[in-house]
């Protein structure tokens, strides 16, 4: 062959290579973007409820508006795991610091930690924190699991880091050490905001609010066959659910929205008796429970 004839051939050749390699690089570019786009398949979480702490005869006024002066009822302390995909999910994570254990007479504690590997896990291995909302008994423990990402409501973080503080800010049950926690997680990049309402935080986990516990609380709906909404103190007891009536809120007049989420909550999981309030006891019997661990699903 000539010369000139083979510089032509290897022209051609590697003319034809490029294409070839052009082709692959945009087919394959197709199958990422399809992998993209298409969602990322539930995990079939489990729920258990961890029983961590007691506040004996608290008052029922206090958790159901309305009750009967006098009535008193054991306040259940709880965060919940849910693991599923990979993920070991706390809602919520309890408290450490001593002085709001004496305020409150808290019995039978033990820290969140430890009452975690009851249910068969480790603070170590806790991925995320969704806080429900900063009172001292649900965000208080966050600092005990080093490795979690933690959400929160972005408004929930805004004022409690800002103008709750502020003369005529309202910051009753939030511990400032527990805001700094929070604050420091920010720092490194181990914290993310939720943005409002019936917002997915992994897959079929999602966020709602409306119920107006605090300033921006949330609870979540874990999707799966069945379905199940942990309310946390958007809905304090099933007492608050049978009786339609709203627990502690921000101010007086979130009362109604209080009862209007409560409904909501009965509708996303589907039925009344797979919305888990926040501090009833009944949900250590109405589930199997070993210990301080109640398997909801």
């Amino acid at each position: 062959m000539r010369s000139a004839d083979k510089c032509a051939a290897r022209a051609v050749a590697a003319a034809g290579m490029i294409l070839l390699l052009a082709a692959v690089g945009i087919f394959s570019g197709k199958v990422d973007a399809a992998r993209e786009a298409r969602p990322e398949a539930t995990p079939n979480y489990t729920i258990r409820a961890v029983r961590y702490a007691t506040v004996r005869d608290f008052p029922l006024n206090g958790l159901v508006m309305g009750a009967p002066e006098g009535q008193k009822i054991d306040i259940a302390m709880v965060f919940w795991v849910i693991q599923g995909g990979g993920h070991t999910v706390l809602f919520d994570s309890g408290f450490h610091r001593g002085d709001w254990a004496k305020e409150f007479g808290v019995t039978d504690y033990l820290a969140p930690d430890k009452a975690i590997e009851e249910a068969g896990a480790t603070a170590a291995q806790v991925t995320d924190i969704i806080v429900s909302h900063a009172h001292w008994d649900h965000m208080g423990g966050v600092d005990l699991f080093p490795n979690a990402t933690v959400w929160i409501q972005k408004g929930e973080y805004e004022y409690y880091s800002g103008a709750a503080w502020q003369p005529g800010g309202q910051h009753g049950g939030i511990d400032p050490d527990d805001v700094v926690v929070l604050v420091r997680r920010n720092e490194i990049g181990k914290l993310r905001f939720v943005n409002g309402d019936d917002q997915e935080i992994l897959p079929g986990i999602r966020a709602y609010t409306g119920a107006r516990h605090t300033y921006a609380s949330q609870y979540i709906r874990v999707a799966g066959e069945p379905a199940y909404v942990l309310a946390s103190d958007n809905c304090y007891t099933y007492e608050n659910l049978k009786s339609h009536r709203p627990g502690a809120t921000f101010d007086p007049a979130d009362q109604p929205g209080n009862v209007a989420a409560q409904k909501r909550m009965v509708e996303l999981a589907g039925s009344e008796d797979r919305v888990v309030p926040g501090h009833d006891p009944e949900q250590f019997k109405k589930f199997p429970t070993t210990g301080r661990v109640a398997t909801i699903k």
